[in-house]
């Protein structure tokens, strides 16, 4: 069986692709990037913003439209969109052979095995999680499932359930196949980090149990944590970040906004003081630490003054990086009980603003790397429109895909995934300019 993938959304739905795909390869699946000439094509859903939805929706209606022209013989849908609106899915798109749930998971074998698509279920294997990207040195491990917090704009508790850590000996075996694959770079992500074994008794591991064991049973170069609330960090993780050089000194800690009427009516547990001494202690204690987070415009309620004073504190707390995205209400959540009273186009200037705030605070905070000798782990060679860059990488301070990039000049050849070290010569917007010193 020819099997195509469509993998939409956020990475730790990326990390549920290619557990999926490891399976059904290990029943006899062969993947192809030519959708049009796949026997099956696998479209793993995101429902987590409307433009989401959107894509996820398009996605399956560009598959079912191979199917009625082509050579595709089933499509499959999973994924968050699918948890959500299974049931209206398949009455609007009939030509989807399967919508799974994640609570239906376990039938995608045993239904593609009964229509001869691929080998019988006791025949197989479990197989082994299957690569998708594009760079095998970057990779992510996703170390729980589901979210126990109630925010009022987010409706991932609704589609992927309550909190659940995955045991720590079965990451730790995960982990030390990506590295045997390559890996150089992974990346922890959850819907919450900190609250990795809050489920697994009060004697079981927590997230610095967790990190300890991949520093101990693998040799990956750097790991990172992407996604932590502040609440889950606590004095035992940040040591171990600050006396840990393979675990990179960079945090994604959301606040999704600073106004505490905000907070409150969002239901973030944070208010702006606290925000601020977790900061000052974070800096304290671990040195060059580049924090990244998130923010919300335009919920229900916000005033000029709630915006004011999100961008007060963005000045003042001086975020490396930053990620917002304008509100827009999702079914079953509070947030949606509430009248969507900030027009769009005020929803969009905030962003617009918002983003080009953290632009110059951006470019202050990368200045500070400006002069220092740094390796850089190699993404790619570099195009011709690099601005005359040998190669594209990244130092430790920028995750893959959202941080921009650092453009690597005179170096000789230089594999994906090798370091190379270099000295920083100059910072633009979000990226670095380096020469190579080997």
């Amino acid at each position: 069986m020819k099997l195509g993938v469509v993998s939409l959304g956020c990475d730790k739905a990326t990390v549920d692709s290619e557990r999926l795909v490891g399976e059904l390869v290990g029943h006899g699946a062969v993947v192809t990037p030519d959708l049009a000439h796949a026997d099956v094509i696998l479209v793993n859903t995101c429902g987590f913003i409307d433009a989401a939805k959107r894509e996820s929706i398009e996605a399956i209606l560009e598959a079912a439209k191979l199917k009625r022209d082509g050579c595709v013989k089933a499509v499959v849908a999973v994924g968050c969109l699918v948890q959500r609106y299974k049931q209206e899915l398949a009455e609007e798109i009939p030509e989807v052979d399967l919508f799974l749930g994640f609570s239906d998971l376990h039938h995608l074998v045993p239904e593609l095995a009964s229509r001869g698509l691929v080998a019988d279920p006791a025949a197989g294997h479990p197989g082994v999680r299957r690569f998708l990207g594009r760079s095998p040195h970057v990779r992510y491990l996703k170390i729980s499932e589901g979210c126990d917090h109630t925010c009022a704009f987010c409706a991932i508790p609704l589609m992927r359930g309550k909190h659940r850590s995955e045991p720590l000996e079965r990451l730790v075996r995960e982990a030390q196949q990506l590295e045997a694959e390559g890996a150089k770079e992974i990346n922890l992500v959850a819907q919450d980090l900190g609250h990795y074994g809050r489920d697994l008794g009060l004697e079981g591991p927590k997230l610095p149990d967790l990190v300890a064991a991949l520093l101990r049973d693998t040799s990956v170069p750097w790991y990172r944590l992407l996604y932590v609330y502040s609440a889950g960090l606590n004095e035992r993780l940040v040591d171990l970040i600050a006396g840990e050089p393979r675990v990179v000194p960079y945090i994604d800690m959301p606040i999704q906004h600073a106004s505490d009427r905000m907070l409150e009516r969002m239901r973030r547990p944070e208010r702006r003081s606290t925000l601020r001494a977790k900061l000052r202690w974070l800096r304290a204690a671990i040195p060059d630490l580049a924090i990244r987070t998130t923010c919300v415009l335009g919920f229900p309620g916000e005033t000029e003054g709630d915006f004011r004073a999100l961008v007060e504190f963005l000045e003042e707390a001086q975020f490396d990086r930053l990620g917002a995205f304008a509100y827009s209400p999702q079914e079953g959540t509070r947030g949606a009980q509430y009248a969507d009273d900030v027009p769009d186009a005020v929803k969009q200037e905030r962003l617009e603003e918002l983003l080009e705030v953290q632009r110059a605070i951006s470019a202050e905070r990368l200045a500070r790397f400006v002069g220092r000798e740094l390796d850089v782990l190699v993404d790619r060679v570099a195009d011709p429109d690099d601005g005359g860059a040998t190669h594209v990488g990244r130092v430790q301070w920028q995750a893959d895909d959202v941080d921009g990039v650092t453009l690597v000049e005179r170096g000789g050849w230089a594999e994906a995934g090798t370091f190379v070290r270099a000295r920083v010569t100059a910072n633009e917007d979000y990226d670095y300019r380096a020469v190579a010193l080997t």
